[in-house]
């Protein structure tokens, strides 16, 4: 399960190259250099065929409460497969943060046909550190894994796409110290096949930075354990984003997600609090369960034409379904955070997060782009 943060940060260096390809001033020689770094990914968006194409390399720093803090660095090669299409990306990452975690991953993503069709390969090993949440108390763990990933997606219209995903995970799980209590005890070494449907209908009026609009994006995936005892598991879930400008430079951004997981699902194949939601407050591994159920907000306010500043708040349950979500208790964390766009030409904002969480702890979240 936490493989995730890890590899959703991989996914930051390599598949959204396009938007990740201004560094923030530390890693970068300066705005100047950002603006052109910008300027060389977006000329593929005018330049037909792959070898009309352009190539991009950018740093993206992160942490986060789960693996701590790290670099990634992913290089990626933009071009249009036709006028009307999206800019399609093949790129890789490699990535490591503060408590030895490390990853290394590659990524197709394609638009064809005047983005009818949509299809992504993302392939990545990981080798992640965290603390899981457990019965017997809060336990190190080491988890190792591939995963491969397939999506291909049929725009039905240009706002809406319907797609079908493939799978497979092939992890295991090391307790630094002592042993793994009993369920999680279970899934120490799996291998996992997974196929599903997928639906993205987006009406934002920008994918870096929405002012206005929703995006509706939901996937159910129907699991099978290859290995050990035989087990099969569905999962599925929903996030709904919305948008609204009021005035020029402040933005309400609002998400709801949902999630819903069968008996025999692995623990990191769970609903949960902060990797299936993003949100902000607690570590991902500690409230995980066959349920979820999340509401954020956020207000985003520009401040002059790089500086911006956030406040953002969010509440959320897990449980073993969705009538037994209260009785874990309400979850909830809010904080600020500043934004600092490093291009003048392109709303990508290098961003710096601090939440205070009911339990009254404080965590710091770094990362490239919006949380929704």
């Amino acid at each position: 399960m936490a493989l995730r943060p890890l590899l959703h940060a991989l996914l930051a260096a390599a598949a959204q190259i396009t938007v990740m390809a201004a560094a923030p001033p530390a890693l970068a020689t300066g705005p100047e250099q950002v603006e052109r770094e910008l300027g060389r990914a977006r000329t593929a968006a005018g330049s037909i065929g792959f070898q009309g194409g352009s190539f991009v390399v950018a740093p993206v720093p992160f942490s986060n409460p789960t693996i701590g803090s790290g670099l990634a660095l992913g290089a990626g090669y933009l071009f249009k497969t036709d006028p009307a299409a999206r800019t399609s990306t093949i790129g890789a990452g490699i990535m490591r943060s503060d408590n030895g975690s490390t990853a290394a991953g590659a990524l197709a993503s394609l638009a064809f046909g005047e983005n009818r069709w949509l299809i992504s390969l993302f392939a990545a090993e990981a080798d992640v550190r965290y603390d899981l949440f457990t019965n017997a108390g809060r336990i190190p763990v080491r988890q190792d894994g591939v995963l491969a990933r397939l999506n291909a997606a049929y725009g039905v219209t240009p706002d809406l796409a319907l797609g079908a995903v493939l799978r497979y995970l092939d992890t295991s799980v090391t307790p630094e110290t002592g042993l793994l209590p009993p369920p999680q005890s279970l899934d120490i070494g799996l291998q996992v096949a997974s196929a599903g449907l997928t639906l993205d209908w987006d009406r934002r009026d920008d994918s870096d930075y929405p002012g206005a609009g929703f995006r509706l994006q939901a996937e159910a995936l129907h699991s099978e354990v290859l290995n050990g005892l035989q087990r099969t598991y569905w999962k599925g879930n929903s996030k709904l984003d919305t948008y609204r400008s009021f005035g020029r430079d402040t933005v309400l951004a609002l998400r709801g997600t949902a999630c819903a997981a069968e008996d025999d699902t692995p623990f990191f194949d769970q609903c949960s609090l902060g990797a299936t939601d993003n949100f902000r407050g607690f570590n991902s591994t500690q409230f995980l369960d066959l349920r979820s159920l999340s509401f954020q907000a956020e207000i985003r306010r520009r401040l002059t034409k790089r500086w911006g500043a956030v406040g953002f708040a969010g509440t959320g349950w897990t449980g073993g379904s969705f009538s037994a979500l209260t009785d874990g208790g309400r979850h909830s964390a809010y904080g600020i955070g500043a934004r600092y766009r490093v291009s003048q030409k392109f709303p990508v904002d290098f961003s710096v997060d601090a939440s205070r969480n009911t339990e009254g702890e404080d965590l710091i979240y770094i990362y490239v782009g919006q949380r929704f």
